[in-house]
């Protein structure tokens, strides 16, 4: 049997009531004169009664989010996309209308109200309600103001209440458009060309990482969804477009974790005769101008620490970083086993893995990541982490690549990237014979993509910024969840019922 929902049962009461009394209580629109912003901005300075006979009646509309009767008047705080504005309606000057509105009004409730601005006794600016019109009745309550919503899981899984009750959720969010927004300023004043490539791919590339399969019907195909848009805007530069760049969703069937979510945004730039240290040059100037028109600084507070983004940042080598950090010289221990028995001898503890190159990753991510709070470029990679990267020319068993870090935790990566055609194929090969050997995370040999490095690509620069992180980073929210509106989440027949 369904549980009835007193609360519900009431405000569905007050529904068909406006419904019988001849309101619509879900109009289509609304012609409003000013938002709450705009009413504060121009209240401001005004105070005597005879400035604000002089200015003509405004009309608002919003969602009621308090109610406060005193006597025969009453005060509501009207909130709408911009800001907050207190309602006063009064009975002597409202009559009927002002009983009918307090019978039927819940907090929640969408109003449209006409009237003239005034400030109260008490110096706030206000609207005195002539007329008011339901725009749209609320079923369910709002969460409980004075408390907010504070379970994750509820916040996560009904974003509308986490926005409703939360204002740092709502500038969170309007932060991240705005680093967006000067983020694709930034590349097209830089003369990128802003292109799209495609979701659905018939063959997977540009990560170490496991797909998203479907099915197209019509064409009767396996199809992916992308990982990654390297290899499609590496085509875009073989046809003669020399500066282009994506901002746009990827798709990775990975575990969650505070810097994972399985559907991510991803700005990748490519540049035609660049190379990765005009990219790391690229990588800081653009973090420090997105921070700049976003936050309107450089210096920032993320989870206690101070950062400072303007360039220069810190540079260093993939092993001197962790050899200053766990005291082990990968490139002193080219063989896994090699390695796995420098790193007992150090007295570390490390996931067991099934390579020397993800045994260096490891030892990157648990040693050495946490600890890169101000920005740091990690640079020169071992060939085995990085199959699309161009070898260096004095020494080829490393990569000319760089990772950058800030707060702890990785915002992009880079190369310069491999156009030798027949080292892409060798590459490809190589990381087939792993993905036999059981690695699921290798690049697939894509043939159509070494015929366009066989027509020829120019030397070539290119550059991946996780959005997501970045928002984490600029917002100083602990966990990727708080920056996606709608972050992927264990179905709730899997949660367990314990508390």
């Amino acid at each position: 049997m369904t549980e009835v929902n007193p609360l519900r049962a009431e405000r569905l009461k007050k529904l068909q009531s406006l419904g019988s009394a001849g309101h619509a209580p879900y109009p289509a629109r609304f012609d409003r004169s000013h938002l709450a912003q705009q009413l504060q901005a121009q209240g401001q300075g005004l105070t005597s009664a005879e400035q604000f006979a002089a200015l003509p009646p405004v009309r608002v509309c919003g969602r009621i989010t308090a109610f406060r009767q005193m006597g025969g008047a009453s005060f509501f705080d009207l909130t709408d996309g911009s800001g907050r504005i207190q309602l006063y309606g009064e009975k002597e000057a409202l009559g009927p209308q002002y009983e009918f509105l307090l019978a039927h009004l819940d907090i929640g409730d969408f109003l449209g109200v006409e009237g003239r601005l005034f400030r109260t006794k008490r110096g706030e600016l206000s609207i005195q309600i002539a007329l008011c019109t339901f725009l749209s009745k609320a079923l369910l309550p709002m969460p409980e103001k004075w408390h907010g919503l504070k379970d994750t899981e509820t916040r996560y899984r009904q974003r509308y209440l986490d926005l409703m009750s939360n204002e740092e959720t709502r500038k969170a969010f309007r932060t991240r458009s705005h680093i967006v927004t000067a983020m694709r300023r930034f590349l097209d004043e830089a003369g990128f060309l802003e292109v799209e490539t495609p979701v659905l791919q018939p063959l997977y590339g540009g990560a170490a990482a496991r797909p998203f399969t479907t099915h197209h019907n019509k064409l009767d195909a396996t199809l992916y969804l992308r990982i990654s848009d390297e290899l499609y805007l590496k085509r875009l530069i073989v046809g003669g477009f020399e500066r282009v760049y994506e901002i746009g969703r990827d798709f990775r069937n990975e575990g969650l974790s505070t810097k994972h979510n399985p559907e991510f945004t991803m700005m990748e730039c490519y540049q035609a005769y660049a190379d990765y240290e005009d990219m790391l040059r690229l990588c800081e100037q653009m973090v420090a101008s997105v921070a700049q028109a976003a936050l309107g600084t450089t210096s920032i507070s993320f989870q206690g620490k101070q950062i400072e983004l303007a360039p220069p940042w810190t540079r260093m080598t993939l092993r001197e970083a962790i050899r200053e950090r766990t005291g082990v010289d990968f490139q002193a221990h080219p063989s896994l086993q090699a390695l796995c028995s420098a790193i007992a001898a150090a007295g570390l503890e490390v996931a067991p893995q099934p390579t020397w190159g993800k045994t260096v990753d490891e030892l990157l991510s648990k040693f050495v990541e946490p600890q890169l709070i101000q920005p740091t470029f990690l640079v020169d990679y071992p060939l085995e982490l990085s199959p699309l990267a161009k070898r260096k020319a004095d020494a080829p068993e490393l990569v000319e690549r760089f990772e950058a870090f800030c707060g702890g935790f990785e915002l992009g990566n880079a190369f310069s990237e491999l156009n030798d055609p027949l080292d892409q194929r060798g590459r490809f090969e190589t990381e087939a014979t792993l993905r036999r050997q059981g690695d699921e995370e290798t690049q697939p040999l894509d043939e159509d993509f070494i015929t366009a490095l066989e027509h020829g690509m120019p030397p070539t620069g290119g550059l991946g910024v996780g959005v997501d992180r970045l928002t984490i980073l600029l917002t100083d929210r602990p966990s990727i969840r708080d920056v996606i509106l709608f972050p992927a989440l264990r179905p709730t027949d899997q949660i367990s019922a314990e508390p």
